[in-house]
């Protein structure tokens, strides 16, 4: 079988950055932030509703401060440590499969560190209409799948009393990385077949003629 260029996994990310940019500005630029400007698309379970994200991915947060440059930053190292590892992976021709899910999660890394360095300076997003300097911009989340949301009852411990949300707002970057990600350990040994083969052949007991 003749084997892919490796610019079209990097081309796969690529599109993943550009409709998540997209969806990402067509929202800020049109929907207002929050409840007031949430859309039903089927029913009450799945609607827009702008918001940003001052943490990681699906609204969650690093409690301590500084933590959004030093997320910046990781995100930032991350981004080229995933760009090695797809192009290792490729040269070690790997399945096609797996190349596809690194490049989804590669996409969306690169979707939200765009975000994070970019949106504080050019769309004031901190959390709206508030500048904020390079590296500490907000993530444009706008998906919601309304499970559940409520008023925890008071008898759970440390959270009883908060309003919450059973299911986070994420948008097509945390989308990729989840599905990549989730497709990777679903179909890990197919994958990985190659590097089980290699282990079991080294841990094979050394057979001892006899004469």
């Amino acid at each position: 079988m003749k084997k892919r260029p490796v610019l079209i996994y990097f081309l796969i990310s690529v599109l993943i950055i550009i409709i998540d940019q997209v969806v990402k500005y067509v929202v800020h630029s049109n929907m207002t932030m929050g409840t007031r400007g949430q859309i039903k698309i089927f029913g009450d379970w799945f609607k827009l509703h702008y918001l940003t994200n001052p943490g990681m991915a699906f609204g969650m947060e690093l409690p301590f401060e500084n933590a959004k440059v030093i997320l910046t930053i990781f995100r930032l190292a991350a981004m080229f440590a995933i760009g090695y590892y797809l192009y290792h992976m490729y040269r070690k021709e790997a399945p096609h499969g797996l190349l596809i899910c690194i490049a989804m999660i590669l996409g969306g890394a690169i979707g939200n560190l765009i975000d994070s360095i970019f949106y504080g300076v050019f769309l004031d997003n901190a959390p709206f209409d508030a500048p904020t300097p390079w590296f500490y911009g907000q993530v444009v989340d706008m998906f919601y799948i309304d499970i559940w949301e409520g008023r925890l009852p008071q008898w759970i411990p440390l959270i009883g009393g908060d309003y919450m949300a059973l299911w986070p707002v994420f948008n097509i970057a945390d989308a990729s990385i989840f599905t990549g990600i989730t497709i990777i350990l679903i179909w890990q040994k197919a994958f990985f077949k190659e590097d089980e083969k290699k282990l079991s052949d080294v841990n094979l007991p050394k057979q001892v003629s006899e004469d």
